[in-house]
Formats: C-alpha cells, sequence, structure tokens
C-alpha cells in the first residue's frame, strides 16, 4: 500500500523544506516579524521565549518541517497536538489567543517559505507559489482557523492588509532583539540582522529600522560555492551556537527535527 503523505513527495514545499539553509533563512525572517506582531505577549506569556527565544522560534519551524515530511495522519495527529497544546496556555491565562494572530503565523510561513528559497535559490512561478500556499491553506484549515483566504492571489492582498494593521514596534520588539544578540553573540547577531534586512518585506524592515540595502549579497555568493564544493556545513555551522548543531544537521535529513531539538533543548508550549 502506497503511503500517503500531507506534502507530495515531488512537491516544492519539500524542496523548500528540505534544506537546512532555506530553513534557517525562514526562521531570520520569523524571528524578525515575530518581534513586531501585536500578539507577541503571548509569546512572553510563559517566560519561555525570552528565556530561549533561537530555541522558541527554531522549535516554531521544525515542527512546521515535521509536517512536511511526515505522512498525512501522522501530521493531522500532529497539528491537532499543536491545538491542544495552544489550548492549554489559552487556559492558564484565562484569555484567548486573537484568530487573527493565528492567520499572521500561517501567512509568515507561506511567505518566508517563498521568500527564502527565491534568495538562496531562484525565482518561484505562480503555480509554485500556489503549491505553497495550498500547503499551509491545509494546515491552516486543520487548525480550524477562520476566514483563511481560498487562493495565493487573495493571500497576497490579505497578506499586505496584515502587515499594515497587525505589526508595532514595542516594549517587547526591543526586547526580544536584545536577547537575539544576547543569545548569538555580537557576530552571529550581525549576521541575522543582515539575513533580515536581505529577506523580511519592506513594511517588517520600515518598522524595525532597518536599512533598505543590506551587505549579504556577496556573501550569499560565497556561501552558494562553499555548497559546490561541500563546505556548507562548516559555513552553516557558524551561523548559530553549538547547541542547535544536531537540529541544524537534522534538516538536511531524513531525522525528525523535533526530536534532534529535543537533543538539546524542551520546544516551548507559548
Amino acid at each position: 500500500m502506497k503511503r500517503e503523505y500531507f506534502v507530495t513527495e515531488n512537491s516544492i514545499v519539500r524542496q523548500i523544506w528540505g534544506r537546512s539553509d532555506t530553513v534557517l533563512f525562514i526562521f531570520a525572517g520569523a524571528a524578525a516579524e515575530f518581534a513586531l506582531n501585536k500578539s507577541v505577549d503571548w509569546l512572553y506569556f510563559t517566560g519561555r521565549l525570552p528565556a530561549d527565544p533561537v530555541g522558541r522560534l527554531f522549535s516554531t519551524v521544525a515542527y512546521a518541517r515535521s509536517i512536511m515530511f511526515s505522512e498525512k495522519q501522522t501530521a493531522m495527529r500532529t497539528i491537532d497536538l499543536m491545538n491542544t497544546v495552544h489550548a492549554q496556555v489559552e487556559s492558564n491565562r484565562g484569555a484567548k489567543i486573537p484568530e487573527w494572530a493565528y492567520r499572521d503565523v500561517l501567512f509568515m510561513l507561506i511567505d518566508y517559505s517563498i521568500r527564502a528559497f527565491e534568495v538562496i535559490e531562484h525565482k518561484l512561478n505562480i503555480s509554485e507559489k500556489q503549491e505553497v500556499f495550498d500547503v499551509f491553506y491545509r494546515l491552516g484549515h486543520r487548525m480550524q482557523i477562520k476566514d483563511l483566504p481560498q487562493s495565493y492571489k487573495e493571500w497576497e492582498t490579505m497578506r499586505a492588509q496584515q502587515l499594515h494593521q497587525n505589526l508595532n514596534y514595542s516594549e517587547y520588539t526591543r526586547d526580544l532583539f536584545l536577547q537575539y544578540r544576547k543569545h548569538l553573540g555580537w557576530a552571529r547577531y550581525l549576521l541575522l540582522t543582515e539575513v533580515q534586512i536581505q529577506i523580511v518585506p519592506a513594511e517588517v524592515r520600515k518598522r524595525l529600522g532597518f536599512r533598505k540595502v543590506g551587505f549579504l549579497y556577496p556573501v550569499l555568493q560565497l556561501y552558494k560555492l562553499s555548497r559546490m564544493i561541500n563546505l556548507d556545513d562548516a559555513v552553516k555551522a557558524l551561523i548559530l551556537p553549538p547547541r542547535y548543531k544536531h537540529a541544524i544537521r537534522a534538516l538536511d535529513s531524513k531525522e525528525n527535527p523535533v526530536s534532534a531539538m529535543r537533543q538539546n533543548f524542551t520546544p516551548a508550549a507559548g
């Protein structure tokens, strides 16, 4: 009997999420936008985000990646578990996570999946972008997120509105970037912000006070060369602290990245 996967084996989504470099770029973009989102206080509620911001955001992208490569029923169970965890956080706080906050995170995963691949590899055509949208639409539908767009074109419109309405530079933003710098160190933090300048939408860049032009382009060309001569693992090891090396390696393998992460840290629930 042929296995049925949540994402088909020849999907562009598997190409995007099947390499640690694109996933790390997705992580970088999400790290910037998470800090601006008006619902970021929910991520501070348990205290785990400021305690380990890199681990908390890495866990988000790693759980998403595990869904991309799981059999359909396993993926559905993982999504249902995510809903259960969110419900517990809501119960502990005595409030509901806003519906738009769920959509925002889903929209981030769609957007940065496309942006990361296009920065590192090549431009996607409209049918490939629609395919990325379709995968995350199914994820959002399983999570019972309301008022989702029905097509990539409709998503583009809603994404532009969301970026305008739901971002705000706050004390949480300032603190989160201080925590990034504290946990990454000066050199890695500088590299993170250069990646963010390269990948985030203009609205995010403007609200964070980033300059319009980054200095990453020549570094990217050198990195692409390192892939050709099999030195990219050494380069990626420089991007994040050593405690994440197993998780990074798992992103390039058949190994479940969530299992690899648990060797190093416990994923945060909220």
